[in-house]
């Protein structure tokens, strides 16, 4: 489609150092930058030549094969961080919540948006595997940031007789106030030492955390990702 064609000749133009460009492609760059502006009866034969000079000149620069291949994958990789954005709706939280009392706990489950899926980690001080489990929900939180990590301590959800040291940790899932998992003891599905990683791995096997979000592209001075897109 033209607009797809336009979009990636104007990256690729934007893409190189405007200094060393030719005066000619600036002003292509220009004409892109403002595709709707109009022209005088006066102007036709000038836009007339000017449009057949700068299809040359997209060619010669389109099929640049030494510069093409890197510059086509910096242009894929901008249309999927693009397109994951667009897609991406909802809040973002990227930290783990901790809940003071059941209301809050309540407040967390049922006022949340249908589509967020909330993990809650129940928890007291001094059991063993509550420690690596926050710790790793804390990783967890910032990679996937769509997701509600909370954690409470069993004596303060007001239900501690159903929480006791035997059951814990205890981990919590939902989506549209509905429980989809409850992992009781959870721990004892790892190692003794387990990680992000291992706790990552357990809940994809149930399917219960999303696809993992794509990396930043690049900071300002138009670095980008090395990671290839596919």
């Amino acid at each position: 489609p033209k607009g797809v064609i336009n979009d990636w000749r104007k990256f690729k133009l934007e893409s190189q150092d405007r200094d060393s460009l030719s005066l000619s492609k600036k002003e292509i760059l220009r004409q892109m930058s403002s595709p709707h502006r109009s022209f005088s009866k006066d102007d036709k034969d000038t836009r007339q030549r000017f449009c057949r000079k700068m299809s040359m000149q997209e060619y010669e620069l389109i099929h640049d094969e030494q510069e093409d291949e890197s510059c086509l994958q910096k242009y894929r990789k901008r249309c999927m961080q693009d397109m994951h954005q667009r897609l991406s709706f909802g809040p973002k939280y990227g930290y783990v919540c901790e809940l003071q009392n059941g209301e809050q706990f309540l407040e967390a489950i049922e006022k949340e948006r249908k589509t967020t899926t909330v993990i809650v980690h129940i928890y007291e001080d001094g059991i063993k595997g509550c420690d690596a489990l926050n710790n790793s929900l804390t990783c967890l939180a910032a990679e996937y940031t769509t997701v509600k990590f909370c954690k409470i301590k069993a004596s303060n959800t007001g239900a501690g007789d159903r929480f006791s040291n035997e059951v814990l940790p205890t981990l919590l899932v939902y989506k549209g106030g509905e429980l989809l998992s409850n992992f009781i003891s959870i721990s004892e599905q790892f190692n003794e030492e387990f990680f992000a990683a291992d706790v990552e791995s357990f809940l994809n096997e149930y399917g219960l955390l999303p696809e993992r979000e794509l990396p930043a592209l690049g900071n300002g001075n138009g670095n980008m990702d090395e990671q290839d897109v596919e």
